[in-house]
């Protein structure tokens, strides 16, 4: 497999998951395993960060712990903590990001307990007219800057505790069920957002899998698959209105599903893609949801 992607969890082929079949524990036992030495890093990368980007803000996110098929792969269990996009710069972000990876597989049995794998989301698209949705991200980005990408972001804690101030959130305030709501509902936010189609138009969407990206020491992200009602003509006409995160990418492109199913082995469309895109495009060849 591309060593930019790996698989934490697959559904099985025609074995796409529903909201109704995720579940959510949350507890502080699954948050970051803090390390004295890497708490005072943290600060000071926040710091240089900061005097870089002054408009930068840090914000709640919910952390992966660990991700399980159960009954055959007909339900998904993930068990969460709480980290901070902070913590995730200073962390699986951070130069020294593969020792802390060792010290956590030396100290603990586990690579990833002293990185704030923060989860995120991305989408795989598909228009009336059966072509897929990428975007070309800005230049201006912090992440895979100029490269294709799939619409995605991040669940935020804070609309699952609507009255608890962002920053005071802790994993008692949250429940399971409505975390798995914002998780899945989060999702069509960011296509709206970014490629600016109306939620209306796009479908509920469907659980593919899991995948982690390894630029950035294994973040996972939740992919998922959605139907559009529109065609790619449509969406192209509103994606270049301008949505609300209009600023994060320079093009939209349109691949038709037989070429997706291809990608993996177009050496120049494949290295092109960042990896958050390879592994959306990667789960949805290995799944082919029904709904496709």
């Amino acid at each position: 497999m591309d060593p930019d992607i790996s698989l934490l969890v697959q559904c099985p082929p025609l074995g796409e998951l529903t909201q109704d079949q995720v579940r959510v524990e949350i507890s502080s036992a699954c948050n970051r395993r803090l390390l004295l030495d890497q708490e005072r890093r943290i600060a000071d990368i926040w710091r240089q960060r900061q005097q870089e980007k002054p408009w930068l803000f840090n914000g709640a996110k919910f952390r992966i712990h660990a991700a399980t098929l159960e009954g055959g792969g007909r339900r998904l269990l993930l068990r969460l903590g709480l980290t901070c996009y902070r913590d995730y710069l200073g962390t699986n972000w951070a130069p020294e990001a593969r020792l802390l990876q060792e010290r956590g597989l030396a100290d603990l049995g586990d690579s990833q307990a002293y990185l704030a794998e923060p989860l995120g989301v991305g989408a795989m698209v598909h228009t009336a007219d059966d072509c897929f949705v990428f975007l070309r991200r800005s230049e201006q980005v912090a992440e895979a800057a100029g490269q294709v990408d799939i619409p995605g972001g991040h669940p935020e804690p804070k609309m699952a505790a609507k009255d608890v101030p962002e920053e005071s959130i802790q994993p008692e305030d949250l429940s399971g069920e409505l975390i798995v709501q914002e998780i899945f509902s989060s999702i069509l936010g960011e296509i709206r957002d970014e490629v600016n189609v109306p939620v209306e138009s796009l479908s509920r969407p469907v659980l593919l899998g899991i995948a982690r990206n390894h630029r950035s020491a294994g973040r996972p992200s939740m992919e998922f698959y959605v139907r559009c009602q529109l065609t790619s003509e449509e969406v192209r006409q509103r994606y270049l209105l301008g949505g609300p995160e209009a600023h994060e990418s320079t093009q939209i492109i349109f691949t038709r599903r037989e070429d997706v199913l291809k990608l993996e082995g177009d050496a120049d469309g494949w290295r092109d893609l960042c990896p958050s895109a390879k592994g959306g495009v990667k789960l949805y060849c290995l799944v082919r949801p029904r709904t496709s």
